[in-house]
């Protein structure tokens, strides 16, 4: 939504169309410009098509990202199967081959990409562990590719985000206590808001007022990750 209000023109896509359809309502009810399609980011395919659609519609190609993610919460290393690992990895693909398909229509005029991370990855969060393995594979791979397409004018960062969303409520209803717990550790005693805190995040790093940023993790968190 910030980004919205911010003047871009959003395609919102994932696996369930209808929520990308309400996400669209909320934004063209702001006054904004959107439109939803279906996606299952783990098929190149679908990333292929979702990305030619978006330059068909819209012309072209500035802003890049990637949120996609699922994974099995709560699981002990002991517990983890390799169907646990191939969903948490899941978004680990999907990050990739949407940046793969994202490059040739950025190559000419440069673009910002943002990759959504996670806190549980950089604390390496009890219960967390192919979430949290998912999530550094693609800080480390953004890594790589601000390296590799700085040359192209394209900047890659991530946020890593301690905010409202449909996995943390999915937490409150089936784990109140660790949420809390979780709440009570961050130094602003809060988790914060996925538009106001991290949609206003995003907008700085696409945005002229982050166009010397790339290769970077900004935790947006509230202090619940404080590096030494």
């Amino acid at each position: 939504m910030s980004l919205a209000k911010a003047g871009a023109k959003i395609v919102a896509a994932g696996r369930t169309l209808k929520k990308c359809e309400r996400t669209v309502e909320e934004i063209e009810d702001a006054g904004g410009k959107a439109l939803a399609l279906a996606c299952d980011v783990s098929v190149r395919d679908q990333v292929d098509a979702l990305v030619a659609k978006t330059v068909t519609e819209f012309g072209g190609l500035d802003i890049l990202v990637n949120n996609a993610h699922t994974s099995r919460p709560l699981t002990l290393i002991e517990d983890t199967s390799d169907a646990d690992l191939a969903l948490a990895l899941q978004g680990f693909h999907g990050a990739v081959y949407a940046m793969q398909a994202a490059l040739p229509h950025m190559k000419a005029q440069g673009g910002a990409i943002i990759n959504l991370g996670s806190v549980a990855g950089i604390r390496g969060d009890s219960g967390f562990s192919s979430y949290a393995a998912a999530k550094e594979a693609i800080r480390a791979f953004s890594r790589s590719a601000a390296r590799e397409w700085g040359r192209y004018g394209i900047r890659v960062n991530v946020i890593c985000p301690f905010s409202d969303s449909p996995g943390l409520d999915y937490m409150i209803r089936t784990n109140p206590e660790f949420v809390k717990q979780l709440t009570d550790e961050t130094a602003l005693g809060r988790y914060g808001s996925s538009e106001h805190d991290v949609g206003h995040t995003a907008v700085f790093l696409a945005g002229a007022d982050g166009a010397y940023i790339t290769g970077q993790t900004l935790n947006v968190d509230g202090g619940i990750w404080i590096a030494p």
